[in-house]
């Protein structure tokens, strides 16, 4: 029996994607899978290094990789309204409140991730960076260690009960700048696999993502619920409605058009 070691996050849309293929929901064709559920920085890492033959990645780091994988069409992060925020504690003695936006300490998620990218993108003067694993950043704006934080997955639903302030949508950015949806996160496949094999993950991990959309939004598997770091079903929900649509099936034409535009957009600032 074919035994792939596959690597995704924890969070609730790539479980849920996941979900009936690595529980054998569906038939998987006789493959298993050794999990390794990490936070994407860590994976987009591994995918430098060629660790997996099976990932999740970042669309800011394929650029880097492209030339020893696969991108699948299935099981990915694109869309429309679903970007990184740029975030900010409001502070009465500055200017509308906000930090400087050149001179700012700024915490991000990851230096290879799209929230990376795409806070290059709308601000390419700020040289104050911090990487830090994605549920540390609202900490750190909250008590001052940063100026301003790059916030992703869940933390888009919680940032305003905390007291934080949205600045900017670095996705909304995106998509008024170049009319074309955000790639987030892509399934990639190491080239040294059989091509067959690769197609044939492929066609399971959208089977797999179909399953989900039809037999367990309503209620949502435990798998997703084990992984979710206490975030209440409310929050998951938003979290897969915001991040799982018909992209997470087949990327399709419009998908592939925005990725081939972040790439430029990749180039264009590590020219």
């Amino acid at each position: 029996m074919p035994v792939l070691d596959l690597g995704f996050s924890p969070c609730p849309n790539d479980t849920f994607i996941f979900d009936a293929l690595v529980n054998h929901k569906i038939d998987t064709k006789g493959y298993t899978f050794n999990l390794h559920l990490e936070d994407v920085q860590t994976l987009n890492e591994w995918a430098l290094q060629g660790k997996l033959p099976i990932s999740k990645i970042s669309y800011g780091v394929w650029p880097l990789v492209k030339n020893n994988y696969h991108l699948l069409n299935a099981g990915g992060a694109l869309g429309k309204g679903v970007g990184p925020l740029l975030i900010y504690k409001q502070d009465p003695s500055r200017e509308h409140g906000k930090p400087n936006a050149d001179t700012m300490t700024v915490a991000i998620p990851g230096v290879n991730t799209t929230a990376h990218l795409l806070f290059s993108l709308a601000f390419p003067n700020v040289k104050n960076k911090q990487f830090l694993v994605f549920n540390e950043i609202e900490d750190a704006v909250l008590s001052g260690k940063v100026d301003a934080g790059v916030i992703i997955h869940e933390n888009r639903f919680t940032y305003a009960q905390k007291g934080l302030s949205k600045w900017v949508d670095l996705g909304t950015y995106f998509e008024a700048t170049f009319n074309a949806p955000i790639p987030l996160g892509g399934i990639i496949m190491r080239n040294d696999l059989p091509i067959q094999e690769v197609q044939l993950i492929d066609s399971l991990i959208k089977e797999s993502v179909e399953y989900a959309f039809k037999n367990s939004y309503d209620t949502l598997p435990e798998f997703v619920k084990c992984h979710s770091q206490e975030m209440s079903e409310q929050v998951m929900r938003q979290h897969i409605d915001l991040y799982v649509n018909d992209f997470s099936i087949d990327m399709g034409v419009d998908g592939k058009k925005a990725i081939q535009q972040l790439e430029k957009v990749w180039s264009n600032l590590n020219a």
